[in-house]
């Protein structure tokens, strides 16, 4: 497939600087007002580009407009502030359902023609918002949180720190159901535990992020949903290795997309296709869909390029090329699980270059769940039906290099849908387990070699036929 053209926004000649409209540099007064302003009446007038000159400019949420490019000079630096008047809760989507989440600190709703370009940073002061488990930092970083907030709950791990009464007392409340009409009122107290993405772009078309880094949000780093004719270049996205939910790009139910020469260094997956979560999602027929990326470098994250877990509405048409993995989590990894339903389909990975993957290098999962506090309800649904199980099929993963993985290759379908028509096409992966494959048919291996740091033989476990059309070695 993969003959599409992805558009790009074009804007009026037409500029005004922040500055225009009182903002005031230094990082110490609110610019939430003249930053508004100035993108509210360059849109009344048709459009253009709003300059952030250099400068550390403090704001609350930014609204993006049609026909604006929010552009970012040499040396700008873009912090959000945190305060409940300017974080309302709304209802919103995330991790691919309706939820109640506080406001993003920029966001765009059924926008066109717009951008986000330039030299500068844009930090979403997500540490502030974040809770932080204590296994995944030194005892003195863990010290130094409790000096700053006394609020945490003892876990078999450790325990997991809130930076605010708010964000404390709100976990241990729990979140309202939906189908209460009270469900944001009762919310809006506890604002910071219902923690936003940073950069939520929702039905928008003819989008541009370019050359600007976008860093510490509060949840997820960049969420377009129910986007068409995106392009994301040159950028970097990266948030601290602890950072919990820290995504740096979920790109869901979106259409026609171009991604390259991006780096990525952040706490969750780096690079991941989502498409909305169980029958709930499935009631909007938008996959994820006809997507490009090539050129990118991942530093750290659970996964390097990611498929699901939310994938209900579908993925397919997915190329992804010529990147490299550098010490992340997992390296290709495609999870879903019961209840899910959708299927993903018609994915090329190649061209891939690993090197120390903590676990696997390439991992197919259909028992993703994940661990919740008590309070919370389990993914899993009372009942199966035909449409609660998921599908991967038709993947082809061809000319990859891994040094030094956990393990090499993992495949653990469903045993009422294996998963199937998968190829592995020219892989050397060095690890210190080999390879598992359960409840999957159709798996074809041409040319894959496996082996130990000692180059020795690696072990392996089929439970299903696996066709080899030429040499391969374990």
């Amino acid at each position: 497939m993969q003959t599409f053209t992805v558009e790009l926004p074009v804007f009026p000649d037409r500029k005004v600087s922040i500055v225009d409209y009182n903002a005031v540099p230094g990082g110490t007064v609110s610019n939430t007002v003249a930053i508004n302003k100035a993108i509210q009446e360059l849109y009344s007038l048709g459009g253009g580009t709003v300059i952030v000159p250099k400068g550390i400019w403090l704001t609350g949420p930014i609204t993006l407009k049609s026909n604006i490019n929010l552009h970012l000079e040499k040396g700008a630096f873009i912090k959000f502030d945190k305060n409940p008047e300017e974080y309302p809760i709304i209802l919103t989507d995330y991790e691919g359902q309706p939820r109640l989440r506080a406001v993003s600190p920029i966001h765009a709703f059924d926008e066109e023609n717009i951008a986000i370009t330039g030299y500068g940073v844009i930090d979403g002061n997500g540490h502030e918002w974040r809770p932080l488990k204590k296994f995944k930092i030194t005892n003195k970083q863990w010290e130094a949180r409790l000096k700053k907030s006394q609020y945490f709950i003892e876990t078999d791990e450790g325990g997991i720190w809130y930076p605010s009464k708010t964000s404390y007392e709100g976990c241990l409340v729990g979140e309202p159901s939906l189908d209460d009409p009270d469900a944001i009122a009762k919310a809006t107290p506890y604002y910071d535990h219902y923690r936003p993405v940073m950069t939520n772009l929702v039905r928008c078309n003819k989008i541009l992020i370019e050359g600007v880094t976008l860093q510490n949000s509060p949840a997820w780093n960049l969420h377009p949903l129910l986007c068409t004719n995106l392009t994301l270049r040159n950028a970097f996205i990266r948030n601290d290795s602890f950072a919990q939910n820290g995504d740096g790009l979920d790109l869901e139910s979106c259409r026609f997309v171009d991604i390259y020469d991006v780096k990525f260094d952040v706490g969750d997956d780096a690079i991941c296709m989502k498409s909305g979560k169980n029958a709930i999602a499935r009631k909007i027929t938008v996959p994820t869909e006809h997507v490009r990326i090539r050129d990118c470098v991942v530093y750290h994250g659970h996964g390097g390029f990611v498929v699901g877990s939310e994938m209900s509405r579908g993925v397919r048409d997915v190329v992804i090329e010529n990147c490299l993995f550098i010490g992340t989590d997992t390296g290709i990894r495609f999870k879903s699980a019961i209840g899910r339903g959708g299927v993903v389909e018609d994915i090329m990975i190649k061209d891939i270059q690993m090197t120390d993957i903590a676990a696997e290098a390439v991992i197919f999962t259909m028992g993703y769940v994940l661990f919740r506090l008590d309070h919370e309800a389990s993914d899993q649904p009372d009942e199966i039906l035909k449409e609660d199980i998921p599908e991967f099929k038709n993947i082809t993963i061809r000319d990859v290099n891994c040094v030094r993985a956990g393990q090499a290759i993992k495949i653990e379908g469903l045993e009422q849908l294996p998963i199937h028509d998968l190829t592995l096409e020219n892989v050397v992966i060095e690890a210190k387990k080999g390879i598992e494959i359960k409840n999957a048919n159709q798996i074809f291996l041409k040319n894959v070699t496996v082996t130990n740091q000692d180059n020795k033989e690696q072990s392996f476990h089929f439970e299903n036929d696996v066709l080899a059309e030429s040499s391969y070695n374990f």
